[in-house]
């Protein structure tokens, strides 16, 4: 029965798993780039309004908010060289670098009311100030900080690509809230830094929207991730080869404002490792070990097996989860996969529609090797590829018992997997044939390229009766799809069998329990092109409603619906395609492949 589940949970991951190989002021200027003064009140405008007659008096004023870069410069030695100029930086974890600021007119487009309130212990009518909007696009820098952008290297698409670094980041400081918390503050989009390569350090809206709803969108779904405290729009020009079919076209600037409990990633080590710093390597494990893992102790002498051995855990279990809603990261380079487990970088990301493990986010990944199917295996790649920057700190028995646990990471994913999609079908405790009940629904998915999230969801809310019934129509249109299948009614038969042996479970707890776990709603490609077209006329209205609506994915909302939200997705929807960092769709696009390698713009995070 073994051989016979691994190989149909072979058919929904698409094959077994391989186990192979500064400054603290108020205003600043950077060379020819103008700042924005606070009496410069005719180019700045607001599109998010939560209320009026806003004063700087409240609590939480940004008066009295503040960040420190103080422990971070403290612990490790800084970069010798002053200026953003690109180059080969060394002996160092981060370098000195002010962000420039847009030297055109700014809109803060939208806030996460969460963040702004429940992480950075600001009062919402904050956001209204003009001292919050020059903050968040760069225009000033925060009192306490002393901004930074981070060194690290990467293996992108299996190759060792050397110096990355924070390329159009940068680090404000270190926030500790009421809860004793402590998050980094990060905007993208803010201009050059030592490792901007051939990079403008610009983000633009298109990109910028995404980041900002998906990132609230999976904390929302209950995944680990970043957050993004708010969206700023220009009118500064930023030229960009979308389709990089070699016609350049002007686009606008936007900066987000982007928080996690650490931005330090695989490529971190993997940068110090392979350059011979092993005393910084040392230090750099010290630091997020004491800071981010509080439950290793810092005398212990197995500390650094004990971290990988974590990291490969919730690794696996993050992946899973990923699986679980259908997101696919698109980049899962060494440089973009959280040391701390969580989704950071989100470039040209995607939810799977129809279910295809095939599915490839990023049309630029020509080989399809960070498909959606693919992003166990490559996780497994990542960790290996940590491992090796870790051999230098670990002794020779550490390193064999690490092996060890690499060879684990198979069965850690499989296992969450397999959770998951039960509590996704509403099984309650464990019968032989679960696994091969879960990968005939998913085959069946596949044959008849079924919505991944609505059929998922239409089974949540169709009572059993509606089950037994069958003759699904285009209002559970999902549902529909999947019936046409010539073996739809013996998996149903299958399905209700398994239910009816839950005992003490009844339909209505049943319905409930799938439909807190099975979004209704999801960031698809089409909606967020929506939201940024819109955006890019400086109507932010959809990016709002697209946030409030993500926001509480589990719960049907009138908005949504009558927007199509839930909806079968568009035609021209499902025409969009992705280049860099978002979808488009162009009735002229070309139908080739593009190099796996995407452009420097996409990879600077």
């Amino acid at each position: 029965m073994w051989t016979i589940y691994v190989l149909l949970f072979a058919v929904y991951v698409r094959g077994q798993l391989f186990l192979q190989e500064a400054v603290n002021q108020p205003g600043y200027c950077e060379g020819e780039h103008e700042c924005h003064s606070h009496d410069d009140q005719t180019k700045i405008h607001r599109a998010y309004s939560q209320t009026s007659n806003v004063t700087n008096t409240t609590n939480h004023s940004m008066d009295l908010f503040k960040v420190s870069c103080q422990k971070l410069i403290e612990s490790f030695p800084m970069d010798e060289v002053d200026g953003d100029y690109v180059r080969t930086v060394k002996n160092c974890v981060f370098s000195r670098s002010l962000p420039a600021p847009l030297r055109a007119p700014v809109t803060l487009a939208a806030v996460s009311k969460s963040v702004i309130e429940d992480i950075l212990d600001l009062d919402i009518r904050v956001t209204q100030t003009d001292a919050f909007l020059h903050y968040v696009s760069g225009a000033e820098l925060i009192p306490g900080s002393i901004p930074l952008a981070h060194r690290y290297g990467g293996h992108q698409f299996g190759y060792w690509s050397g110096q990355l670094g924070d390329g159009r980041a940068h680090l404000l400081g270190q926030y500790t809230n009421r809860k004793g918390e402590i998050w980094e503050l990060q905007l993208k989009g803010s201009g050059k830094t030592p490792y901007s390569r051939a990079g403008d350090g610009r983000a633009v809206v298109r990109s910028s929207v995404r980041e900002f709803l998906c990132s609230e969108a999976m904390q929302a779904l209950g995944i680990a991730t970043s957050r993004a405290a708010s969206l700023v729009v220009s009118e500064e020009s930023v030229w960009r080869d979308q389709f990089y079919d070699g016609n350049v076209r002007k686009e606008r600037g936007a900066v987000v404002l982007r928080l996690a409990r650490s931005w330090f990633r695989i490529g971190s080590l993997e940068v110090l490792s392979r350059g011979g710093e092993l005393d910084l390597l040392r230090k750099l494990l010290n630091f997020i070990i004491e800071n981010n893992f509080p439950a290793i102790a810092t005398e212990d002498p197995d500390k650094y097996l004990v971290f990988y051995s974590t990291v490969v855990r919730e690794t696996a279990h993050l992946i899973a989860q990923w699986m679980a809603v259908g997101f696919a990261h698109g980049v899962c380079n060494t440089d973009n996969f959280s040391l701390l487990s969580i989704t950071i970088d989100y470039g040209p990301f995607g939810f799977m529609e129809s279910y295809d493990p095939n599915f490839v986010p990023n049309t630029s990944d020509d080989q399809g090797r960070y498909s959606i199917g693919a992003q166990a295996d490559v996780g497994l790649f990542n960790l290996e590829k940590l491992l090796e920057s870790l051999q230098p700190v670990l002794t020779p028995s550490q390193q064999q018992r690490a092996a060890a646990v690499l060879k684990g990471y198979a069965g850690l994913y499989q296992m969450r997997f397999h959770q998951l999609f039960k509590a996704k079908l509403g099984l309650l405790g464990e019968e032989e044939e679960d696994g091969n009940l879960i990968a005939f629904l998913l085959k069946m998915m596949e044959d008849t390229g079924s919505d991944f999230t609505m059929t998922f969801r239409q089974l949540s809310e169709a009572s059993v009766q509606q089950l037994h019934r069958g003759g699904f129509t285009q209002v559970t249109w999902a549902l529909h799809d999947l019936s046409s299948h010539q073996l739809f009614s013996d998996w149903s038969r299958l399905f209700l069998l398994r239910l009816a042996r839950q005992e003490g479970d009844n339909d209505e707890d049943r319905r409930h329990r799938m439909k807190s776990v099975n979004p209704r709603y999801v960031l698809r490609n089409w909606m967020a092109e929506s939201a940024t077209r819109k955006a890019e006329t400086n109507d932010f209205s959809e990016v709002v409603l697209l946030h409030d609506v993500l926001g509480n994915p589990f719960i049907a909302q009138d908005a949504a619906e009558d927007t199509g939200y839930a909806a079968r997705p568009p035609l021209w929807g499902r025409r969009l395609k992705k280049y860099g960092e978002l979808g488009y769709f162009h009735p002229l696009l070309p139908q080739g492949r593009l190099s796996i390698r995407g452009s420097v713009s996409e990879s600077l995070c």
